[in-house]
This record gives C-alpha cells, sequence and structure tokens, in this order.
C-alpha cells in the first residue's frame, strides 16, 4: 500500500517518512532548479531511505540526485526521463491519460483529483470514486488516489481499487492515515495492484 507525501521541505519529508510515507515528493514551485538540487540533497540525506523520493516537474533536478520525477499532463519531459532512464510518475485525470502514461511508461499514476481541492486550483473536474475505479481496472501500474483525501475517505479510496493515495493537507494525520489504510487494505483481502 502506498502512502504518497506531497510536502514542501525537507524537514517535512524527514518527518514524513517516519510517520508512515512510503513515497515522499517534493513540490518546490517557482525555485530555481540548483535550489531544487539543494533541498533534494537534504531531503535525501533526512529520509534516509525509508521513503521513495520524488521530485515534481524537474527532469533536470531528479536526474542530478537519481530520483523519480512526477510530471503531469502539461509537464514535458517523458521522452528525455525515458531516454535518461529516469523513472516518472503521471498524472491522470481519464481514462484516456492513464492508458496513454502506462503505454509511455510511467510507474505509477496520480490519479484525480477525486474531490475537489483547495490544494491545487488547477486540477481538473473531479473525477469521485467512480472515476478512481475506473482508471484502476483500466491498467496494469500501481494507481496513487489524489485530490482531498484525507482520514475521513481514504480507505475508500483503497476500496475503490487504488494502490494508495497521495496527501498534501492530510499529511499532518499521516500515523492515523496509515492505520486507517493498512486496516483498509486488510479488509479488502490480500492481493491488489501495488501492494
Amino acid at each position: 500500500m502506498i502512502l504518497h507525501a506531497i510536502v514542501a521541505d525537507a524537514g517535512t519529508a524527514a518527518w514524513a517518512a517516519r510517520n508512515g510515507a512510503s513515497v515522499v515528493q517534493l513540490r518546490l514551485k517557482d525555485v530555481p532548479t540548483a535550489q531544487r538540487v539543494q533541498v533534494g540533497r537534504q531531503t535525501i540525506a533526512g529520509v534516509g531511505g525509508l521513503a521513495m523520493i520524488v521530485l515534481n516537474d524537474d527532469l533536470e533536478a531528479a536526474r542530478v540526485l537519481g530520483v523519480a520525477v512526477h510530471l503531469g499532463q502539461d509537464d514535458p519531459g517523458v521522452e528525455s526521463a525515458r531516454g535518461a532512464g529516469i523513472p516518472f510518475g503521471r498524472s491522470a485525470g481519464s481514462l484516456e491519460e492513464a492508458r496513454a502514461a502506462e503505454a509511455e511508461g510511467a510507474l505509477y499514476l496520480g490519479a484525480g483529483p477525486v474531490w475537489e481541492t483547495p490544494s491545487k486550483t488547477d486540477a481538473g473536474p473531479a473525477i469521485g470514486l467512480d472515476g478512481l475505479g475506473a482508471i484502476c481496472r483500466a491498467v496494469g501500474i500501481p494507481v496513487v488516489a489524489i485530490g482531498g483525501v484525507d482520514l475521513t475517505n481514504a480507505a475508500a479510496c483503497i476500496a475503490a481499487g487504488a494502490a494508495g493515495v497521495a496527501v498534501i493537507r492530510a499529511v499532518t494525520e499521516l500515523p492515523r492515515l496509515r492505520a486507517a489504510l493498512d486496516a483498509a487494505v486488510e479488509a479488502a483481502g490480500s492481493g491488489g495492484r501495488g501492494r
């Protein structure tokens, strides 16, 4: 089960890794690549191998750091990532985007927004649990639910077929969220993609 914490600094990344996150994604907006590399190095040291590290958008910084990169639908770099052997995740808000991302070689999908979210105002329309479930059934790579996910609804994402959830606002709930997700996975039975 994937618990994907999206954070903006190395200290929060380290805390997230110690408190149940299996993936830590650094989302540093409007900063130069050199600063992303600096924060990335601090993050690698702080996380200490407890979680996979993904860098948002910046392929060059990901290459320098030796970490994965997350590319949204409007982000360039898929061909470059593949050519350089850099693992990448993709955002998907529809079946078409999900299937295309899998065909491109994405390591995982961030599917959503499942619900409306104030954390990413430029996100597309909410896909709901039905849309999430359809994406999960359409691809063979792990699907992580994103958008409005918190302690009250994370288990429903697992029940819909997601391999995990990604959180921004709910990062402070990680220990309880981890316990709730583990219980949801156990309730859903053994197996499942990405678990």
